[in-house]
């Protein structure tokens, strides 16, 4: 399996299987995507102005790498300020695992530890997927 280099865009790191999200058609297809492969989103809503976010950003790339039966998206709140506003946004960073488009599960705040504890458990199927925020 190729590894993908990091790249550092506008002080955030993106890299190995993070993809940015620059408008919400490619949101949609990213879903879609997901969807028809049977893969869990992980969505990362942050800014760059956001400490935190530039601080758990490596981290998010690693799990990329760790976990590919995921797909992760990177999302700047103030590039897509709508968008980001239809997710109900209220601190950065926030991240959403998502499963068919629907969220199952939210984590807000920078906490490495907590971000794989959650994964982990959609790793090993104990998370109740009916659960809806």
């Amino acid at each position: 399996m190729e590894k993908k280099a990091a790249v550092i865009d506008d002080g955030i790191i993106y890299g190995a299987n993070v993809h940015k999200i620059f408008n919400k058609e490619q949101w949609d297809e990213k879903i879609s995507e997901a969807k028809k492969d049977g893969k869990m989103v992980i969505a990362n809503f942050s800014a760059v102005w956001c400490e935190p976010c530039r601080v758990i950003a490596p981290f998010f790339a690693e799990l990329s790498a760790k976990y590919p039966s995921f797909i992760f998206l990177a999302i700047d709140v103030d590039q897509l300020s709508d968008f980001s506003a239809s997710w109900d946004i209220q601190a950065t960073p926030t991240f959403f695992f998502l499963e068919d488009g629907q969220k199952l599960d939210r984590l807000i705040g920078s906490e490495n530890m907590e971000l794989e504890k959650k994964l982990i458990k959609f790793v090993n199927g104990s998370v109740n997927h009916e659960r809806s925020l």
